[in-house]
């Protein structure tokens, strides 16, 4: 194992920070040149030694001037980042292969602003901001989402190289963080549904009997149901619509995991299950969700369908 992995392990080794909001401290900030600041220090060094061979005054007056100004960059870049406070917010679900994006609230209790201020997951794509004095920013710190599950972002790299980029000032705060992450979804017909009698109500010659309206025609609809009459009227403008009824034999969709073919993998007959969910819930159908040693009753709206989906996203992890 590489010494900067061991040390990085052995600096880093307490886990997440429980409590919040987060104050990045003087012992949380680390500071080092840059490459430009490293080039600005050889300059001077080249300066003196020539200031001190020709005996120059004034090259030496310059000498002291330039590395005061370099001094005095170094205390504004630590500056930038001391005893700001982070605190996470809620993070929402994507699908795999999206990019997740997690909130993070900033503030600046200083009368000074914070200029330049760049966050990122390792060597992700940063994000840059700057938060005026006394005020907070909220900003989302994206990070790649490949695989289902949940996804932890790790330590969250906040650094800045604010005013003029001599040095570098970093910190790795590190909030608990997740989330979750859904099957990519593949896009096939919808299964029939199956037809369940309703205790208590007489049944005319298709299971429905009164009639209550009209709706948009959905992929999965029958076409015995299409409200004919009503699409002639304008049948050029007129999209096709769909007779409601109450009462008789109510309709019920199951995504069962027997129905995927068994010659997929698991990640496809799971991307197979979760495109079923999203059509469903499309559809307004009450539908539920069978999986090896778990079921989930038919039902429908937003909740469910995010049920649906967390059994699908947390399939065969432990503890899931």
């Amino acid at each position: 194992m590489p010494i900067f992995t061991r040390l990085r392990q052995w600096l880093f080794r307490f886990g997440h920070d429980e409590q919040l909001p987060i104050v990045l401290t003087q012992r949380r900030i680390f500071i080092l040149p840059t490459r430009t600041g490293l080039l600005f220090g050889a300059v001077l060094c080249v300066m003196l030694i020539g200031a001190i061979n020709y005996n120059l005054s004034l090259g030496h007056a310059l000498v002291f001037l330039l590395a005061s100004l370099g001094l005095v960059n170094m205390v504004h870049t630590f500056r930038n980042l001391v005893a700001l406070r982070l605190a996470p917010g809620r993070v929402e679900s994507v699908f795999a292969g999206d990019i997740a994006r997690f909130p993070m609230l900033l503030e600046n209790v200083r009368r000074q602003a914070r200029r330049s201020l760049d966050l990122a997951f390792g060597a992700h794509e940063s994000v840059r901001l700057d938060i005026p004095p006394g005020e907070q920013a909220m900003i989302a710190i994206p990070c790649p989402a490949p695989t289902r599950g949940r996804l932890d972002p790790g330590r969250i790299t906040l650094s800045t190289r604010y005013p003029l980029g001599l040095f570098h000032a970093w910190s790795y705060p590190h909030p608990r963080l997740s989330c979750l992450v859904y099957p990519r979804p593949i896009e096939t017909p919808l299964p029939p549904p199956a037809a369940i009698a309703q205790s208590g109500q007489r049944h005319g010659d298709t299971g429905q009997e009164d009639f209550t309206g009209l709706r948009l025609r959905q992929p999965n609809d029958s076409p015995r149901h299409i409200a004919w009459k009503a699409v002639a009227r304008d049948i050029d403008n007129r999209p096709l619509l769909i007779k409601q009824f109450a009462g008789g034999a109510a309709e019920e969709l199951w995504l069962d995991w027997s129905l995927t073919p068994a010659e997929n993998g698991l990640e496809t007959r799971l991307s197979l299950l979760a495109g079923w969910v999203i059509a469903a819930e499309r559809t307004q159908s009450r539908y539920g969700l069978r999986l090896p040693g778990r079921e989930l009753a038919p039902d429908q709206g937003s909740a469910h369908r995010d049920a649906c989906l967390e059994a699908l996203a947390l399939y065969g992890e432990t503890g899931a």
